[in-house]
């Protein structure tokens, strides 16, 4: 409660400094659907209590990315930090911060609604099409209380660049060779089997409408869309469901000063094996396209309060909040934002 109330004096405080001229100030981001439920509620508050007008368009991380190389946005959000590749492409110009921890979880429509548990290699063997009968040895063997059904397994996956897709197959890398050699890790991939649509949104809807079906989705779109979530077999033997605590542990992790980390597979005994931290990218000099150095500092302003203020809306919306060390650690980065070399950030 006293870090609470500590955070809404904070905010009090943080928007006695925003100019009344911020009313005129638009900013424009893109990308991720994975956290956008919990952008859209930022975005609104943030927008009733300054007059700051902020657009962002839900169009996958891959997406968003290149909106940002191309300068076509003020942000990008992906799920997905930027390789050390591309960041030698953009002569390191552009910065991370982590706005929230989200969960991949693993939907599934079978009649009942029953609780199912997976472990990493029946996961990866379902997604791979090589299980195809919900009543496979496999799956009656840690879900004994699954009534038998001959019922056919419909995988449903991503076909769009999607930071989720990267999270997931990230996951499935790490935890099955088989997995790792004939599908890999990316964004995009090619699937063995399944039905493909766009969007986490497309996704629920998908398993939503279709008996025997699985797939795998941001832990929001399941909550909202009413679909049961399976629990997953962590590292350490633990069957796990996703939650603002496991995924909390999951985080606890050494963190790098640049927050390019990612923790799926973690090894801590409660932790939740398939979350991470969804980011905003943007770059580090905001003097570029004519920018005014008003609509850079509103640009900080905004991320400075999401990291802060807007880690109040995380758990309402199933995401968990950014550890104290990543909310230092993203200040730092936040401060590095220059205009014309000099430095945005000044309370």
């Amino acid at each position: 409660m006293f870090k609470k109330n500590m955070m809404v004096i904070f905010f009090v405080l943080f928007m006695a400094g925003v100019s009344g001229a911020a009313a005129s100030i638009i900013i424009d981001g893109a990308g991720a659907t994975f956290p956008s439920p919990l952008y859209y509620r930022w975005i609104e508050k943030y927008q009733k209590a300054t007059g700051v007008r902020i657009t962002y368009q839900k169009v996958g991380s891959g997406s968003g990315i290149k909106a940002v190389l191309d300068r076509e946005v003020d942000f990008g959000g992906t799920d997905v930090f930027l390789s050390d590749e591309e960041m030698v492409k953009t002569d390191h110009g552009i910065i991370h911060i982590p706005t929230c921890i989200g969960a991949v979880a693993i939907i599934y429509n079978l009649p009942g609604c029953p609780d199912l548990r997976f472990t990493p290699e029946l996961l990866a063997d379902i997604f791979l099409g090589r299980i195809r009968s919900w009543s496979h040895e496999e799956i009656r063997k840690i879900n004994k209380d699954l009534t038998p059904s001959n019922m056919r397994i419909t995988v449903v996956h991503r076909t769009d660049g999607s930071g989720t897709n990267y999270l997931f197959t990230d996951y499935l890398s790490k935890v099955s060779p088989r997995w790792s050699k004939v599908i890999g890790t990316g964004k995009k991939v090619i699937w063995s089997t399944g039905i493909g649509v766009e969007k986490n949104s497309g996704v629920a809807e998908t398993v939503k409408n279709i008996p025997g079906s699985i797939g795998y989705v941001s832990l929001t779109y399941a909550q909202e869309n009413h679909i049961p979530v399976a629990m997953i077999k962590n590292r350490c033997g633990n069957f796990i469901a996703p939650d603002a605590r496991t995924l909390s542990s999951a985080a606890m992790v050494n963190l790098p000063t640049d927050m390019r980390v990612l923790f799926t597979d973690t090894d801590v005994s409660d932790g939740y094996p398939i979350g991470a931290f969804t980011y905003l990218i943007f770059y580090r000099e905001q003097a570029y396209n004519n920018r005014s150095r008003e609509k850079a500092v509103s640009l900080a302003r905004f991320l400075w309060w999401c990291v802060h203020e807007g880690q109040l809306d995380t758990t309402e919306l199933f995401y968990a909040p950014l550890p104290e060390d990543a909310v230092w650690k993203t200040e730092q980065i936040i401060r590095s934002m220059t205009y014309n070399g000099e430095k945005i950030v000044t309370w």
